[in-house]
């Protein structure tokens, strides 16, 4: 489980994790219970480009339809099959096994710091 207190956050609910010039990115626990359960996945294909505030991908729950938005500009390179395959993933673990993406870039925007996101939703 990554530590939830030094990832990057954006207001559409996303959680980013740099490593170099590649983020994983996944839901917040707050958007995975505001969701509700989780019943299917749908992400990009590895090698998608992708821009920045644009859909690209689909997290459906019993509730509603949720978006996955690109929080910047970047090429897909992994997906996480096993929430594909199990998408309460998104649910129990969402800043573990349930991350969604990882996506190489060149640059990123100045996203939200856990205080900044966690006053946005209340925690």
């Amino acid at each position: 489980m990554a530590d939830k207190t030094t990832l990057q956050y954006t207001a559409e609910h996303e959680w980013v994790q740099v490593a170099d010039n590649e983020a994983t990115i996944g839901i917040t626990a707050y958007a995975a219970e505001k969701l509700g359960d989780v019943v299917f996945v749908e992400l990009p294909a590895v090698g998608t480009e992708i821009s920045g505030g644009t859909v690209v991908g689909e997290i459906e729950s019993t509730k509603s339809v949720g978006e996955l938005f690109a929080p910047f500009d970047g090429t897909i390179t992994a997906i996480n099959d096993a929430v594909v395959d199990s998408p309460e993933l998104v649910n129990t673990d969402p800043f573990g096994e349930g991350w969604l993406v990882k996506v190489a870039f060149t640059a990123l925007p100045t996203m939200l710091s856990y205080d900044e996101y966690s006053a946005i939703v209340g925690e």
